[in-house]
């Protein structure tokens, strides 16, 4: 069972093939430009390398947020186009869980946070059992002193761009918080296909058309606009 996945969700660009478990190839951009300008070259580019077109594919998974408003978009769409493009069933993955698929291998609980902006994150916490992630609460924004107060002085490692952040704001009050290594901590194309895996092994892909982005709150630009709207009444 062969998943190309995508990952645009966050300030990293990744793509990976996987079949299984098994990760065949992947590639991981953390360079500042633009999702748009890499994502689907380095689609392109991985399967040729892999000798794979997308007729060998059985899915294509992205993550579908929570994240980057433009990030989530371009991601979605570059799925959207590709499955449409070549009769492919889709797999919209949560971006928080993809990230803790792809650090399972530090076993224990997991704490994935992006950076929201206005002293919020978004987050999930998972732990990891058996090398399979087990999720413990729903994706959320969440205030980060409302999360030090959730964690206390709980032993999680802190996965996830907006790892640092975290770990910095709340570390004095949460003692057993320990940032994960740089190279697992963000989002990847392997952790979306992981997270897809069982996802489609239980029959719940989705028609391109049916793929939709996921997101946690409005744009900043929205709600501003709705903010300026209410002082006017």
């Amino acid at each position: 069972m062969k998943i190309l996945a995508l990952e645009s969700s966050a300030v990293s660009a990744s793509v990976a093939l996987t079949e299984d478990e098994k990760l065949v190839a992947q590639s991981f951009q953390n360079c500042g430009l633009t999702h748009s300008r890499t994502l689907l070259p380095m689609a392109e580019n991985l399967l040729a390398n892999c000798g794979v077109s997308l007729a060998d594919v059985d899915a294509i998974a992205v993550a579908h947020g929570p994240g980057s408003f433009t990030g989530v978009r371009i991601g979605v769409a570059t799925v959207k186009g590709l499955a449409l493009g070549a009769d492919k069933p889709c797999l919209g993955v949560s971006t928080l869980e993809a990230m803790a698929w792809g650090a399972r291998a530090l076993g224990g609980d997991l704490c994935c946070v992006m950076d929201a902006r206005a002293g919020q994150v978004y987050n999930a916490l998972f732990t990891v059992e058996d090398g399979r992630v087990r999720r413990l609460c729903d994706d959320r924004a969440i205030k980060l002193t409302e999360l030090a107060e959730e964690i206390g002085e709980a032993p999680y490692f802190l996965v996830g761009d907006g790892a640092d952040l975290c770990y910095n704001t709340i570390k004095e009050n949460c003692t057993g918080l320990r940032l994960a290594p740089a190279e697992l901590r963000f989002a990847t194309g392997f952790g979306v296909a992981a997270a897809a895996l069982p996802l489609f092994r239980e029959g719940k892909a989705c028609s391109p058309q049916e793929l939709d982005a996921f997101y946690l709150r409005r744009p900043q630009a929205e709600r501003e606009r709705m903010a300026r709207l209410a002082q006017t009444k």
